[in-house]
């Protein structure tokens, strides 16, 4: 553990951490359901949760949106929103068939890997993936080239890997990776296969990067911390790995409403994150609580500075005044 031992004199502190919270990403795919809402009037339906996040998703259910998992569940010619985490092509063509009304709100990051995938499958390499199979990012990357791709998760599934032609070989990761894992994998993956080709650029998103560096260096000064996301975020579990990885407590919280007192037995000093997905005021409610609890003594620690904005689809652009 970083911290030194407290003294149980020492005024028990909360410090907020900089980055936390929204992306680009998110923001871009929260502001496409809303102003399709006003466009089209409700209801708009959403193709799985527009992003991982309870209090999001029910923000917008309360607003309109219908969240389907199945294409077939949309009526025919309905307003259909793709959430930030990207569908695979048979999803895109079930619309198409459906004559629904389409508007991709996936991630421009998560499109930068489709688009990758898709290069690597015309050059008939084998694409390992590396993600979790489940998650929704990783269903709709690996749907490009269901045939060529392969997913791994660990560095004993890499070893694990029987590959016909290891010259022909590529690999992808998902964006909300822990960055450690990953570098072992990929580390492990170039070992075994040394003519293995990569993305041209780091695939994990500058924002789930951002917050993993936040939460090494918030770990230097607290002795736990609290991740404010929902449990089917990746990118917000990855922060408490990343935490306990530093040599602190972490726990995930998806509200103030989650925090165990057990948790905060002998703890004077307690940091505080918020996963991509995650907005700020569940950022706010939490501190609200914990100064509640004596944890008065509050401050932002400002790390990172984060400017990147995407832009909206092109059938919501002239329409995103209204929002103003």
């Amino acid at each position: 553990m970083n911290v030194q031992t407290n003294s149980s004199n020492e005024p028990k502190s909360l410090i907020r951490v900089r980055p936390r919270g929204f992306c680009a990403g998110v923001v871009r795919a929260v502001d496409i359901v809303d102003l399709a809402l006003q466009a089209y009037g409700p209801p708009v339906y959403v193709h799985h949760e527009i992003v991982h996040n309870r209090y999001v998703v029910e923000q917008l259910r309360k607003n309109g949106a219908i969240f389907v998992e199945a294409v077939e569940e949309v009526p025919l010619g309905a307003v259909l929103v793709f959430s930030a985490h990207g569908v695979p092509p048979t999803t895109r063509e079930e619309a198409r068939l459906r004559e629904l009304r389409v508007i991709d709100a996936t991630c421009p990051l998560v499109t930068k890997v489709h688009l990758e995938a898709l290069k690597f499958a015309r050059e008939n390499r084998t694409i390992i993936l590396i993600g979790h199979r489940d998650h929704q990012e990783i269903v709709g990357t690996s749907g490009e080239a269901p045939e060529q791709t392969v997913v791994v998760d660990s560095v004993e599934a890499v070893d694990a890997l029987e590959i016909a032609d290891p010259n022909r070989l590529s690999f992808l990761t998902q964006t909300t990776l822990s960055l450690y894992d990953t570098q072992e994998i990929v580390a492990r993956l170039r070992e075994r296969f040394p003519s293995i080709e990569g993305p041209a650029s780091d695939d994990i998103c500058y924002a789930t990067q951002n917050r993993q560096e936040a939460v090494e260096q918030l770990a230097r000064e607290v002795e736990l911390i609290l991740v404010v996301g929902s449990p089917n975020s990746s990118n917000s579990n990855r922060l408490v790995e990343v935490a306990k990885r530093s040599g602190v407590k972490a726990e995930l919280i998806d509200a103030a409403r989650d925090i165990d007192l057990k948790w905060l037995d002998g703890i004077h000093r307690v940091g505080l994150t918020a996963g991509a997905s995650a907005p700020e005021i569940l950022v706010e409610q939490v501190s609200a609580h914990l100064a509640g609890l004596g944890y008065t003594n509050q401050r932002d620690l400002d790390l990172i500075r984060e400017d990147v904005r995407f832009t909206l689809p092109q059938e919501l652009t002239n329409i995103a005044p209204i929002m103003k």
